[in-house]
């Protein structure tokens, strides 16, 4: 008879503790999908902020070359304006 109840013991004991790691195991499984969960919006995010930095930086290279556009075209207005100055101002001497 204590033979029984301690086998009867043995088999609820593990009944429990199969179904506490089953319990634990989709415990684990859920943390885990919400945390690929999470990584994968994070991931979205980082894309879309990686996208504007690249737009930005395309904005900036093309403003970058309007301004080098301007300043030549500057330069170039500035030596003709100091040629046409210096043959007034040579016409006078």
């Amino acid at each position: 008879m204590k033979h029984i109840l301690n086998k009867l013991f043995f088999t609820i004991s593990t009944i429990f503790l199969l179904a506490g790691c089953s319990n634990l195991s989709n415990q684990v499984d859920n943390k885990l999908n919400e945390l690929k969960s999470k990584t994968d919006s994070l991931d979205k995010v980082i894309s879309k902020e990686v996208d504007k930095v690249l737009t930005l930086d395309s904005l900036i290279n093309n403003e970058t070359s309007k301004v080098k556009k301007l300043d030549s075209l500057i330069n170039k207005s500035t030596t003709r304006i100091d040629s046409v100055v210096n043959k007034k101002v040579n016409s006078f001497k």
